[in-house]
């Protein structure tokens, strides 16, 4: 019987998809004659909403709309032509879902989300899928991962977060489960460790980690 349940982040801890959002962060700033800042600079956000990394990255609140519709038009056209699975993810849902209840909780929109599993074909692991129009306040606010839990109803203290940003600690931190990071995504090890009690290298080690407990 499947007791834990364990949420996944998505960008950098199943997906690498930085082909797409550099990409994308591209023709929408040329789209409106903006300047394009460096690609570490776009990088350093991601795990970010949208409207925040554009915010972030320069663009005036009025403007911000208009960059993320450019956006979100570009990468649903290329998303899944350069979007791949990490090394070792597939392994790492199929063992997790031998062991546990699984779902996705990301600052992507959830309808994106489920196509890119869907493709990769392995959506069909994950009971529950939250994505950013699914919440007020996105990660680290513990919303979506409290959303996640009330849909699978389960039992907190049999539950896990697996992410790749400090973003997704402090969630699952707040929401009252326990956390892996893992630092195989866009955040130093350094920075995981300050937030997290375990930094795995990818998350087929982190589900080995919670499964062996």
């Amino acid at each position: 019987m499947r007791k834990k349940t364990i949420l996944f982040d998505l960008d950098g801890t199943l997906i690498d998809s930085t082909e797409a959002i550099l990409e994308s962060f591209h023709v929408a700033f040329k789209t409106f004659d903006s300047s394009i800042p460096h690609d570490d600079a776009i990088k350093a956000q991601i795990g970010h909403p949208l409207d925040r990394m554009f915010a972030s990255l320069g663009i005036s609140q009025e403007a911000v709309e208009k960059h993320v519709d450019a956006y979100k038009a570009h990468y649903r056209k290329i998303s899944r032509q350069k979007t791949v699975l990490l090394p070792h993810a597939k392994e790492a849902v199929e063992l997790a879902s031998r062991h546990a209840r699984l779902g996705v909780v990301t600052t992507k929109t959830a309808q994106y989300s489920k196509e890119l599993l869907e493709h990769m074909d392995i959506m069909h692991y994950f009971e529950v899928l939250i994505g950013r129009e699914d919440v007020i306040h996105p990660k680290p606010h513990p919303e979506p991962v409290l959303k996640a839990l009330s849909k699978l109803e389960c039992d907190k203290s049999k539950c896990w977060m697996i992410g790749d940003t400090p973003m997704d600690i402090l969630a699952a931190k707040e929401a009252g489960i326990k956390a892996v990071a893992v630092h195989c995504g866009y955040a130093d090890e350094d920075i995981l460790s300050s937030v997290s009690e375990k930094v795995c290298e990818n998350a087929l080690k982190a589900v080995q980690f919670i499964t062996e407990l």
